[in-house]
């Protein structure tokens, strides 16, 4: 199933609301052949108590981002996505602004997919890496 940039993220702002991506205010920004890109605002909502990026947040914005890379993939009406691995090595603290994932496949198989994302702030400095393994598991007829 071929579906447009616009398609895509405008899809993404209807199933978006009353989730987590909602309350994170996660946001898709652009995506390609072998990348999505996805925003997040650094502020109180996902600071830690010392007024930094909880790495929990991170992960939230990683493991969506790679989910919804992996969607882009297949047809959903033959199968569904969830991810079954995540690892996230946290490099820098952002306290305030934008950080933005792009996660970019590394293996694209049939049932499991593993990708690279990387999360950076405005500067393009790297906050954190994290690896996401997901699979695409037939849907019950």
């Amino acid at each position: 199933m071929q579906i447009t940039k616009e398609e895509f993220l405008a899809r993404t702002k209807v199933i978006s609301k009353n989730t987590l991506l909602e309350t994170l205010q996660i946001e898709f920004v652009d995506f390609g052949d072998d990348f999505l890109i996805a925003k997040m605002p650094v502020n109180s909502r996902v600071h830690q108590p010392d007024g930094v990026l909880h790495g929990g947040a991170t992960v939230a914005l990683a493991e969506t981002v790679g989910s919804f890379a992996a969607e882009l993939l297949f047809n959903l009406n033959d199968v569904f996505v969830r991810g079954i691995e995540i690892s996230a090595n946290h490099v820098k603290s952002v306290k305030a602004g934008f950080v933005f994932a792009r996660a970019k496949i590394v293996h694209k198989g049939r049932t499991t997919q593993i990708f690279d994302i990387r999360v950076t702030d405005e500067a393009d400095n790297l906050i954190s890496l994290c690896k996401l393994t997901t699979v695409a598991l037939p849907k019950s007829k």
